[in-house]
């Protein structure tokens, strides 16, 4: 059965979110362990079920299930029939991975000024002393109005940040 509301969860009756009243930004927040990733999967099949491109990031891989579907559990079957569930079916949903690097998925199409020097470090797992070289790099290239558009261009740079120190 195709709903245009989103399930909520329970009370009485049932508490769903009515699709056109649903806003194109949200916030799930909460402390470790409260549900936020579960909300968000859940919201995004629901989401994906009526139509509506869902766009998720997803840095620690934690939503990448959404794309197959679940297989039977006794947690989830005894919450189905708790909120009172009648048409749920297990089925995956449309995905499509992005990937930086272009080698598990869509290739992201950026520059290394746009990935800046935080995330540039955890991608290439650089240590403190890297990271801040990396850091003072990016601030010569800022201050002088360099785009960093490719790796070819960090490593120029970090060159002549060596050479003119």
């Amino acid at each position: 059965m195709k709903h245009d509301s989103l399930l909520i969860g329970k009370g009485v009756g049932q508490l769903r979110l009515d699709a056109r009243y649903a806003n194109r930004h949200g916030l799930v927040a909460g402390a470790t362990g409260t549900g936020k990733t579960v909300t968000l999967m859940l919201m995004a099949e629901g989401f994906s079920r009526m139509g509506v491109p869902v766009f998720m990031a997803d840095a620690k891989g934690d939503i990448a299930g959404l794309a197959a579907a679940g297989t039977p559990h006794p947690k989830i079957d005894e919450r189905i029939e708790t909120i009172g569930i009648e048409d749920y079916v297990q089925q995956p949903n449309p995905t499509v991975f992005w990937d930086l690097w272009g080698n598990g998925g869509h290739p992201v199409r950026t520059t290394v000024t746009e990935i800046g020097p935080i995330l540039l470090s955890r991608m290439l797992e650089l240590n403190d002393t890297q990271e801040g070289v990396l850091s003072v790099a990016f601030r010569v290239a800022d201050e002088a109005g360099l785009l960093l558009l490719d790796l070819k261009d960090l490593r120029a740079l970090l060159n002549h940040v060596a050479e003119n120190r």
